[in-house]
């Protein structure tokens, strides 16, 4: 499987909103420059983030963006089904009746295993995990002294 922008911009999006969560609403401006993406795709990618009822939108002078739930109750399995779909890697996976071959092909039991993989990491995986992964990358030299 290969993310597309759709579902790698939308974890970053989150992970943003999560890094400054605290701070108040959140423009999508400055969600837009940190993350070096268009402000339009960012646009496009929040609107179903609200409807799943992980962001809230405030209009006005004084209006942005931020999380619903707190990042430890966002797993990344949600976002990435939200943005992406399915992370099987062929059809048949999620419907075995697309082929005939479904009930005995060998093939098709690893691309099972590989989504069973897949989705356990990101099922795993919470915001509040990926902030505190960026936190340590933002001071790696103060890593080293832990080692």
């Amino acid at each position: 499987m290969k993310l597309s922008t759709r579902g790698r911009y939308g974890v970053r999006a989150l992970l943003d909103l999560a890094l400054h969560r605290g701070e108040g609403l959140v423009l999508l401006k400055d969600i837009a420059r940190r993350q070096e993406v268009s402000l339009p795709y960012l646009e496009h990618l929040i609107t179903p983030l609200m409807t799943a009822g992980l962001v809230k939108s405030t209009r006005g002078a004084r209006g942005g963006v931020s999380l619903l739930k707190p990042p430890s109750e966002i797993k990344l399995s949600e976002v990435v089904q939200l943005l992406e779909g399915s992370i099987a890697l062929v059809d048949c996976v999620d419907n075995p009746g697309l082929c005939q071959r479904s009930g005995f092909c060998v093939t098709r039991d690893i691309w099972v295993e590989m989504k069973e993989a897949m989705s356990q990491v990101l099922d795993s995986t919470t915001l509040q995990d990926l902030v505190e992964r960026q936190k340590r990358k933002d001071r790696p030299e103060e890593m080293m002294y832990h080692i």
